[in-house]
């Protein structure tokens, strides 16, 4: 087995302004070449490089960093493996995995993002490792580190300047929903549920999903930035995690209950209503203002104008500002936006303009207070929320029952427990299925 580069652990310096990044490779020559390109970087200092992901979790008992670079195969626990212990004794730090193995579309590549990796990467040979491998290392570096954005107070427009949304929570296990307020939607129910993500979303996709209960019923569409190459293994993952179909959208495809539609990696995923009273989905191509394809945008006005204030839109982990424009449009036409929250998105990009914007009814899963018991927006199959009296409140923080707060996230990596790493995706349970106003 290779040696480890002789690189202390060093403990966090306050003052040091450079990202400090770990890499996880077997191979010496690959963690010689990667320390070579990172370091050429003044964004990035590589304060640590080791053979095995043992040597990693050695390292990361005395030292924080922020960045992981991971290789997947490597002797002894692979990378994959590894990745849930790595992100609890990382506490908090991102991980890149840099594998051959990580090929675009492949399994392992989305089987990583859905463990939690921020990005993934694929490896060329020795000879390889320079040029466009070079640039790309360090553009996703980059790219990871991307600001959140700003949260300016802002007054949302319509019926809700005077009276911005804010959240009813009882405990999980809770004697039924307060009723201080009135629902979001009438018959406190929604008809569809659109979700848009990007870096870091997979991960908290798969943890929103597997909190579904067996009764929800509502169809789910999902635009997620990836390429098409992903998709098929992308669906096939999903329909294993909720427990129910999961359809890469097709032209014309009809919208039903109890089935999950995501976008193509080469087409913008709308709906549109049917004739008959249901829904279809329709591909549209078409540059947007975001600049992505599939773009959240579209799909999310699409959403609000079939179904109005029956709609739930839910902004995952991921960078820029994609979906901020459709949310406004769901928030507009009556309908629900819930955003992840800073501290278990891997980037605060999409989430942080949705809440920047002022159309954020709730903000999920932040902190717990005091050691008061984990709450749900949920209960009894129904998401209940009030309008606050005062224009000033912000949209409300909660806590779902996959959510830690910041610190107690810390201190469970810090004590290498996995379910912190497990535990960093949202747990949103569903509104009760309205069958009156259902895609039939």
């Amino acid at each position: 087995m290779a040696a480890s580069l002789p690189l202390p652990p060093l403990p966090r310096s306050p003052s040091s302004a450079a990202a400090r990044v770990l890499i996880v490779d077997d191979s010496v020559v690959a963690r010689a070449v990667m320390a070579r390109l990172i370091d050429a970087s003044a964004q990035f200092t590589v304060v640590g490089a080791v053979a095995n992901a043992g040597a990693a979790l050695k390292f990361l008992r005395s030292a924080e960093v922020d960045f992981i670079l991971l290789d997947i195969e490597m002797p002894g626990v692979d990378g994959l493996t590894a990745l849930p212990d790595l992100i609890a004794a990382g506490q908090g730090a991102k991980i890149l995995i840099v594998s051959s193995s990580a090929d675009e579309g492949g399994a392992a590549a989305v089987q990583a993002l859905a463990l939690g990796a921020a990005e993934t990467l694929v490896k060329p040979g020795a000879s390889g490792m320079s040029g466009r491998f070079a640039t790309a290392l360090v553009e996703k570096l980059e790219r990871l580190c991307e600001a959140p954005a700003a949260i300016v107070p802002t007054r949302a427009s319509g019926l809700r300047s005077a009276r911005n949304v804010t959240a009813s929570l009882e405990p999980l296990c809770g004697r039924g929903a307060a009723d201080q307020g009135r629902s979001v939607a009438a018959g406190d129910a929604y008809d569809i549920v659109a979700i848009g993500a990007s870096t870091g979303g997979i991960h908290a996709l798969s943890q929103l999903l597997r909190e579904l209960p067996a009764t929800f019923q509502l169809p789910i569409l999902i635009t997620q930035h990836l390429p098409a190459s992903f998709m098929p293994y992308f669906a096939a993952q999903l329909t294993v995690l909720s427990g129910r179909p999961c359809d890469v959208a097709t032209d014309r495809l009809r919208i039903r209950p109890g089935r999950l539609f995501i976008a193509p990696g080469d087409a913008h995923m709308t709906c549109v209503r049917l004739s008959d009273g249901g829904a279809a989905i329709r591909l549209r191509q078409g540059v947007v203002s975001s600049g992505c394809l599939p773009s959240v945008d579209p799909m999310l006005g699409s959403v609000a104008q079939v179904f109005g204030a029956r709609a739930l839109a839910i902004m995952l982990s991921g960078m820029g500002r994609d979906g901020a424009e459709g949310a406004r449009q769901v928030h507009d036409a009556g309908g629900s936006v819930v955003a992840q929250d800073q501290t278990t998105s891997v980037v605060w990009g999409m989430p942080g303009a949705v809440v920047s914007s002022g159309v954020a009814a709730a903000i999920l899963p932040p902190r717990r207070s005091g050691g008061s018991s984990r709450r749900s927006v949920v209960h009894d199959g129904r998401v209940s929320v009030a309008r606050a009296e005062h224009a000033d409140h912000g949209p409300v923080i909660l806590t779902g029952p996959g959510g830690l707060p910041g610190d107690d996230r810390r201190a469970d990596r810090a004590a290498g427990s996995a379910d912190g790493a497990a535990d960093r995706g949202l747990s949103l349970l569903a509104p009760r299925y309205s069958a009156q106003a259902a895609v039939a």
